[in-house]
């Protein structure tokens, strides 16, 4: 099997209106679709954003159902030649980077939390491309 990326991406969170304000307002993101008391989803780059309330996702029969809990992950890519100026960008949203990565291969990262607190980060453009 060969696939050519993750497609999509699932944050659970517990307030859509918060995070649609969040994603969309502060990141940027493009808004694809928002469905009150269910999920609201973005588009990055070619990816898809999909944030559901995970007592509604849970109790869905088509598509099966999903829900998690805790602090989840998600990385969003960046060109390296924009990566300070989107550290910039995020700082000036008042939004708290609270901690940088300098990986083996040199690759940057820095870290910060959504208002669910799950863990976004920001890599460089290639810091997974093949060794």
């Amino acid at each position: 099997m060969q696939f050519t990326q993750i497609k999509e991406t699932c944050l659970y969170v517990s307030d859509l209106e918060r995070s649609r304000a969040y994603y969309q307002d502060r990141l940027g993101l493009e808004l694809i679709s928002f469905v009150e008391g269910s999920h609201v989803f973005f588009r990055a780059g070619t990816s898809v954003l999909l944030c559901f309330l995970p007592e509604v996702s849970r109790a869905k029969q088509s598509p099966p159902p999903h829900y998690a809990a805790g602090k989840q992950h998600i990385a969003f890519e960046a060109p390296a030649e924009q990566y300070d100026t989107l550290l910039r960008a995020i700082q000036e949203q008042g939004i708290d980077v609270y901690h940088h990565e300098v990986w083996a291969r040199g690759a940057r990262s820095f870290y910060f939390d959504d208002p669910d607190g799950h863990v976004l980060e920001v890599v460089e453009t290639g810091m997974w491309d093949p060794f």
